[in-house]
């Protein structure tokens, strides 16, 4: 028996929702160009992401990666917060500051 190394696919995105307990909506943009007009337009699309600790906050960018299934729509969970939410950032400033 064969050992396949399978790449999981991984996304960037915003949180845009996170009432449930231990999960996420996480919101992606990719750019992609109309086939008849030649422009760039943004293909938007939501996915729930599973976040054990609850440490995401909305508008957080994080990194989510496929996972098995958690559920009927959680196929993903989160790797890593890339960057803070403007008012957690802003927080973080003023924390140092003092």
């Amino acid at each position: 028996m064969e050992n396949k190394q399978v790449k999981k696919t991984t996304k960037i995105g915003v949180v845009v929702g996170n009432n449930m307990k231990k999960t996420v909506t996480v919101l992606v943009e990719r750019p992609v160009r109309h086939p008849l007009y030649n422009k760039i337009i943004k293909k938007k699309k939501k996915f729930l992401a599973h976040d054990e600790y609850e440490k995401c906050k909305v508008g957080d960018v994080v990194k989510i990666i496929e996972t098995r299934p958690l559920s009927k729509r959680k196929k993903w969970r989160i790797q890593e917060i890339v960057g803070l939410s403007p008012t957690e950032s802003e927080k973080a400033i003023e924390d140092k500051k003092e």
